[in-house]
């Protein structure tokens, strides 16, 4: 007999069908018991005997009779049930069938191939999927090819800050910060290209918001005017990636601040070189109240605090490089690009550094590249904001952090 699903059993109302999954709760009565089944597609209730029903999170199969009953989960139950163990489970740490999880963070993620398990958590999880595909099909739709980047790489991308250090057969390599070197160089192959993966942070911030690793969705592409045309196609990924959660704020226009005046409305010193959080918090806070949006851009950082492929803006100071602000925290960094070879050989110089250590990366630039720009999104972060979790760590399957290293 084929196995159905939980969510197709009204379609087989007065038949024999056979269901597979976990034993999601138990309620004992005096002459009856109910038995919910969990399967990928949501809850079934099960109608048996008091008698020898299997515990908690034990894998079962049942066979049985298909029932109306308005008030079972999905409007149908099943009755008649011959139930077979295939897995025998131990208790569970945490009672899965409750509706919220009453476990502090610390049990949730060292208990997590349990407690991953939790219909709101596996929510987060499907949401993240979902998130990623839209993501995948708006580039899809706009002309990108998918790229798949070395995670080891014998340059820090970003200048050497913050890398975890290898011996690679007895030489030094690091895990990739980002994909940054090889999607831009694959704008000369591909043109426009992305790439969803991990990244590797050597962070020594024990915060609410920092990970060792993430998974990065980056973008770049060729032929840009300048970072506003890598905004214009962050917009449209993004009000892809968010178009099913109906509380997200996103006007058709989201604000644009420049860096200067970021730092003003958040009541911040004119030299500060960068948005501090609780800065991040008082843009945030603006979007909403001045414009109904949960987005803002905030363009022109300093060129000191930018890595330095960036691209500088008319005015030297500043960069043609921007964030994306989400509720409060930024989301998104991105930019444009330098593109010409003695560019980088002067920007590399400039801040003390041995362009000859970056020849490989540097070789693409000696070849013709165009005017190119691009993006990134953590995609933990990105979680963290649409769900309202306090902790990235909520959203993160298994974190990896200054103290975790397991599960």
């Amino acid at each position: 007999m084929q196995r159905v699903l939980s969510d197709q059993l009204s379609a087989h109302v007065g038949e024999t069908v056979r269901l597979a999954g976990w034993v999601h709760r138990r309620r004992l009565l005096a002459k009856v018991a109910f038995l919910v089944l969990r399967d990928r597609a949501g809850l079934a209730q099960v109608v048996a005997g008091p008698e020898g029903l299997p515990g908690e999170e034990t894998v079962v199969e049942i066979t049985g009779r298909v029932v109306a009953n308005a008030v079972a989960p999905g409007g149908v139950e099943l009755v008649e049930p011959s139930i077979s163990v295939l897995s025998v489970a131990e208790p569970p740490p945490v009672e899965l069938f409750r509706p919220a999880l009453a476990a502090a963070l610390p049990v949730l993620l060292d208990q997590a191939p349990v407690t991953l398990r939790h219909p709101a958590r596996r929510e987060v999880f499907g949401a993240a999927a979902a998130a990623v595909a839209a993501f995948r099909a708006t580039l899809d739709g706009l002309g990108f090819t998918e790229v798949f980047t070395p995670k080891i790489v014998g340059t820090a991308t970003e200048s050497g800050a913050n890398v975890f250090a290898l011996d690679y057969f007895g030489r030094p390599a690091y895990l990739a910060q980002s994909p940054q070197f090889y999607k831009q160089t694959m704008v000369g192959v591909f043109e426009r290209v992305y790439e969803v993966g991990p990244v590797f942070r050597a962070e020594p911030h024990d915060t609410s918001r920092h990970l060792a690793t993430y998974t990065s969705l980056d973008a770049e592409f060729g032929f840009v005017a300048d970072h506003r045309t890598v905004m214009e196609v962050l917009t449209t990924v993004v009000r892809a990636m968010v178009a099913p959660f109906a509380d997200v704020r996103l006007p058709e226009n989201i604000p644009v601040l420049h860096f200067s005046e970021a730092l003003s409305l958040a009541g911040a010193a004119p030299d500060e070189p960068d948005l501090a959080p609780e800065h991040e918090r008082a843009v945030g806070a603006w979007g909403l109240r001045e414009h109904g949006s949960d987005f803002v851009y905030v363009e022109g950082y300093p060129m000191s605090k930018r890595p330095f492929y960036t691209h500088p803006s008319a005015e030297p100071r500043w960069s043609n490089s921007f964030d994306l602000i989400f509720r409060g925290m930024e989301l998104v960094t991105g930019g444009q690009r330098l593109h010409r070879y003695v560019d980088y050989v002067a920007a590399l110089t400039a801040r003390g550094e041995r362009p000859e250590d970056y020849e490989s990366y540097l070789s693409a630039f000696r070849h013709g590249m165009p005017p190119h720009g691009g993006f990134a999104i953590g995609l933990e972060r990105f979680l963290a904001r649409l769900t309202g979790a306090a902790n990235v760590r909520e959203t993160t399957l298994f974190p990896r952090d200054l103290h975790r290293l397991a599960p």
